[in-house]
């Protein structure tokens, strides 16, 4: 592969290395190269997906013996891989397979959008640079979670910026991680994401029920109901509601609220979250105003009288 500099068509030799690490630590100096000498992020992101490969087939193995620990359940599971690069499709396709997954791979956000419309699968694993779609991944996220409110979405992209990343969890997905991810923990990143969204296939006992007046949140299904009506929420707003609606009126600052949900971000997309929640129960119920703003310090829930 090539490292091209700023204003020329130099190139310089990149030998393919010899072990993941080696790969991995080759694709980021590919991904610094291409930022600084003018390169557009595609253009990064291609150079390092090329990389990238090489580490996945040199650890392909490890994660491939554990094909004898495939179960029923994991063999029902449907994984979408939405990802332009072919050698990169093809080796996490077999990578997943080989864990006992169903995977529908795509190559293009058009044609994963109209798959989905016609069967959705259990988790999608999505690319944000789709050929010369340059945020084609995010269009995509955003189109998905308005067909599932629920379904878990991961990106896994080349871009490592806090920018790409945050504006990635705000259109919705479960999780983002970075092509120098190993593939034992991916698989494990995705194996937990399934654990989280089980939850809503149990029966739900009366201990997993919180009711607080007309608000009723089921911990094991993961759905939140507003006057008996269904509030489709993310798993995140889901336990940011959780986290405010289980003690009416204490305040929870916005570190409290990250821990409780799960998630690690900055200040403005917990209150982008929140303004998304409000949004969602005002549609169920135009006059709804539980949630109140304690400046300076985070968010309550205000108890009904």
């Amino acid at each position: 592969m090539s490292l091209f500099k700023a204003g020329s068509l130099q190139t310089a030799s990149v030998a393919e290395p010899a072990c993941p690490h080696a790969a991995l630590k080759a694709a980021k100096v590919a991904m610094r190269s291409g930022k600084k000498g003018g390169a557009t992020k595609k253009c990064g992101e291609k150079m390092a997906s090329g990389v990238a490969v090489a580490a996945m087939r040199t650890t392909c193995a490890i994660v491939g013996t554990s094909r004898q620990r495939t179960d029923t359940a994991q063999m029902s599971r449907r994984i979408a891989i939405v990802e332009d690069e072919p050698a990169i499709r093809a080796n996490y396709t077999d990578v997943l397979r080989r864990q006992g997954y169903e995977v529908a791979a795509y190559a293009n956000r058009s044609d994963a959008l109209a798959a989905f419309r016609t069967r959705l699968p259990d988790l999608a694993l999505i690319d944000i640079g789709l050929a010369d779609d340059v945020d084609g991944g995010f269009t995509l996220c955003r189109e998905l979670r308005a067909l599932s409110a629920s379904l878990p979405i991961l990106f896994l992209s080349a871009r490592d910026s806090d920018f790409d990343i945050v504006a990635g969890l705000r259109l919705g997905a479960d999780d983002y991680l970075t092509k120098d991810v190993s593939l034992p923990h991916l698989t494990a990143r995705i194996a937990a994401l399934f654990r989280r969204s089980d939850l809503s296939a149990a029966p739900a006992a009366s201990e997993d029920v919180l009711v607080r007046g007309r608000l009723t949140l089921d911990l094991k299904r993961l759905t939140a109901h507003w006057n008996a009506r269904r509030v489709d929420l993310t798993l995140t707003e889901f336990w940011m509601v959780h986290a405010l609606a289980r003690f009416p009126g204490h305040v929870k600052d916005r570190d409290s609220l990250m821990r409780d949900a799960r998630i690690v971000v900055d200040d403005s997309t917990i209150t982008s979250h929140v303004k998304r929640i409000r949004k969602k129960f005002a549609s169920v119920d135009p006059r709804f105003d539980r949630i109140d703003t304690v400046y300076g310090m985070g968010y309550r829930w205000n108890p009904e009288d």
